[in-house]
């Protein structure tokens, strides 16, 4: 499955000594990732998907608490 693939490559991506820039994009391919796999998730019901949405969520919420740290000084 391509999703996976696709959020695997996310969560084994090295998030330190990136740009603001590479942060707001990477948050919003995570959020669409996360939304695409919500729709797949909501057709079969697959724990494997939730736990992926889960992961991918934590680091989204860590990618955007950084902007926000960055964006306000």
């Amino acid at each position: 499955m391509d999703l996976l693939q696709r959020a695997s490559d996310f969560e084994n991506r090295k998030w330190s000594g990136i740009t603001t820039s590479d942060r707001v994009q990477a948050s919003r391919d995570l959020k669409q990732l996360i939304l695409e796999i919500n729709e797949v998730y909501k057709n079969n019901r697959d724990q494997q998907l939730m736990e992926v949405m889960k992961r991918l969520t934590e680091i989204k919420r860590k990618v955007e608490k950084r902007l926000k740290g960055r964006l306000e000084v």
